[in-house]
């Protein structure tokens, strides 16, 4: 079976972080400044990092695991396997 590809053109407008975080460049803020208001840019420099919503849509094209902005580590751990929880269930009994 062929490996799945992620999205080149979205992988060319995004960075992941090492801890899974999607940051990206907010749109409206590289030219035609002088016709917007000073409290539009100053949000536009706000968080660069996409929220859970964006994120867990942007996983699909990616073929991977992401976080965004509120999404704890927790939540992305993988359940552990029945051979994983037979030995944990072991080492409980002997060394208790």
């Amino acid at each position: 079976m062929p490996k799945n590809k992620g999205n080149k053109s979205l992988m060319k407008r995004i960075r992941i972080s090492k801890t899974g975080m999607i940051r990206h460049r907010s749109a409206n803020h590289k030219h035609l400044r002088s016709g917007k208001g000073g409290k539009r840019l100053r949000q536009l420099r706000k968080d660069p990092y996409m929220s859970n919503a964006d994120a867990k849509r942007l996983e699909k094209l990616l073929f991977r695991r992401l976080r965004g902005r509120n999404q704890s580590r927790a939540t992305l751990r993988r359940s552990p396997s029945p051979a994983e929880r037979r030995a944990a269930k072991a080492a409980v009994k002997s060394g208790a």
